[in-house]
C-alpha cells in the first residue's frame, strides 16, 4: 500500500467524516472504497474493454495494406548484414 495526500473541500471532508462515523470506518477506507468502485473494473471490465477495442480498425479504407507494408520491411538486407 502507498501513502498519498488529498486536498478536500470543507464540505466534502465533513460529508466523509460523518459517513465514516456512520459506517464505523475511517475516511481513508471510504476514499479507497470509492476509488476502487470508480476506477478498478477488475478482470471482467478489462476483458469487456478489450473485446470492444479489438478490430476497431478492421473496416477502415483509408489505411494502406498492412500486409504489403510488412512484406516490404522484411525484404530489407538487415538480416544478411547481421549474418
Amino acid at each position: 500500500m502507498r501513502r498519498t495526500q488529498l486536498y478536500l473541500d470543507d464540505d466534502l471532508w465533513e460529508t466523509l467524516r460523518i459517513r465514516s462515523q456512520q459506517a464505523e470506518t475511517s475516511v481513508s477506507d471510504l476514499a479507497r472504497q470509492a476509488l476502487r468502485e470508480k476506477y478498478s473494473t477488475g478482470l471482467a471490465g478489462r476483458q469487456q474493454a478489450m473485446r470492444a477495442f479489438a478490430g476497431i480498425w478492421k473496416d477502415r479504407t483509408d489505411l494502406a495494406d498492412s500486409e504489403a507494408y510488412v512484406r516490404v520491411l522484411r525484404k530489407g538486407s538487415r538480416l544478411k548484414r547481421l549474418l
